[in-house]
């Protein structure tokens, strides 16, 4: 063999392969490599979370109502005076400003004097510096149930000396001189709770007959669908209109709450119906069904256990949906007098004084349920998105 072909074999045999050397991965160590053996190894409701925590707007929703629920709660803590309680010379009193300093820090409110206009007969409200209120934290008021378990009369604010009934008005009083701040914290309870309650309601509705009508077919599938379409095709103020009337006028408040959140509750669910039924006849061929079917799962778990949870993310979306369709239906018919009546306290029922144009004009303070409204429904829809977005398999 030549010597320039042996030194050529040689020089190949010896040189280092620069392709064995080229790295295949991610190091070990390298942050990449952390994320993905965490995410391999990661539960779905781990996965969930991580992917809802990236939803900005959800997070901010989610802490909306998460405030909202706690007010709910603590109502009648956070309340300052009884929402019942009426005072005619307090009639459409603006809203109180506290002044926390007076030498030193000494949170109080000044003195109001009420007197009648000659001319317009309107009432008018004088502040007097000269008469100040002292303002403390857990003062004594009127006395209620904590979360329902105990008797206390304690309150997160309130006044020393002077019922609070008659000395604080954060937000002004009403026509009948009772104080909004603390009827607000009350109505957000009622509306919020016939809000949970209601789509708690249509949730297992829609699901248990969406679910049925979309796994057997037929003629079940049938008589639901037809249900759903007489549901759907009757008019709602007119519904109401008529279930106003039909109301007995010598129910009590709890009862007409009942009635209410039930009815809501059996109207509202056709839509998630719809929705489970569609998805249940898309994936009712799949392989796993047909697996489950043969090794004699009974039909209530194939649809619960193995088809349901395909499609959790859509059922989330519809609940998220429906809170806030909830809350405006309670709010829009208690506004038009159809829905709850005082004496229950709720956003619509509060809204029934803001329906003239004049007492607007003059008492503007009186669309502050607007507020919590209009928070209430963003927060939902922006939580419902995020939790949509996080639950979808599909989505990347």
């Amino acid at each position: 063999m030549p010597d320039d072909v042996t030194a050529t074999t040689s020089a190949v045999e010896t040189e280092p392969s620069t392709v064995d050397e080229q790295p295949t991965g991610l190091p070990d160590s390298s942050p990449e490599a952390k994320d993905e053996e965490r995410v391999s190894v990661a539960s779905q409701r781990q996965l969930i979370w991580w992917r809802f925590r990236r939803h900005k707007l959800a997070m901010a929703g989610a802490v909306v109502v998460l405030l909202f629920y706690l007010v709910a709660a603590f109502a009648d803590f956070l309340a300052t005076s009884d929402p019942l309680a009426s005072d005619g010379q307090r009639s459409l009193l603006p809203p109180q400003s506290v002044h926390l300093f007076d030498g030193g820090l000494s949170p109080h409110v000044y003195g109001v004097r009420s007197e009648r206009d000659p001319i317009s007969l309107q009432r008018v409200y004088t502040v007097d510096p000269a008469q100040k209120i002292p303002v403390t934290l857990f003062a004594r008021g009127y006395e209620y149930k904590f979360l329902g378990l105990f008797k206390t009369d304690r309150h997160i604010i309130g006044t020393n000396g002077v019922p609070s009934e008659n000395a604080l008005a954060f937000f002004g009083t009403d026509q009948q001189g009772r104080d909004l701040y603390s009827r607000l914290l009350v109505a957000t309870r009622t509306s919020l709770l016939i809000g949970i309650a209601g789509v708690s309601l249509s949730i297992v509705v829609g699901v248990l007959l969406g679910g049925v009508s979309g796994y057997y077919g037929g003629v079940l599938d049938t008589i639901i669908q037809r249900l759903i379409e007489i549901l759907r095709s009757i008019p709602i103020i007119p519904l109401w209109m008529g279930l106003a009337a039909a109301m007995p006028k010598g129910w009590s408040v709890q009862q007409v709450y009942f009635a209410m959140t039930l009815i809501l509750s059996l109207i509202g669910w056709t839509e998630l119906g719809r929705v489970v039924r569609g998805r249940m006849m898309q994936i009712r061929g799949e392989d796993f069904v047909t697996a489950a079917e043969l090794v004699g799962s009974r039909p209530r778990r194939v649809i619960f256990v193995h088809m349901v949870p395909l499609f959790a993310s859509h059922i989330i979306a519809a609940t998220t949906l429906a809170l806030p369709l909830m809350i405006v239906a309670e709010t829009s018919l208690s506004f038009l007098g159809l829905g709850l009546r005082a004496p229950a306290i709720s956003w619509g029922v509060m809204l029934q004084q803001a329906q003239n144009v004049q007492a607007l004009a003059l008492s503007p303070w009186l669309l502050f349920p607007v507020i919590p409204v209009i928070l209430a429904i963003l927060a939902f829809n922006f939580l419902g998105d995020g939790l949509r977005d996080a639950a979808d398999p599909y989505d990347s």
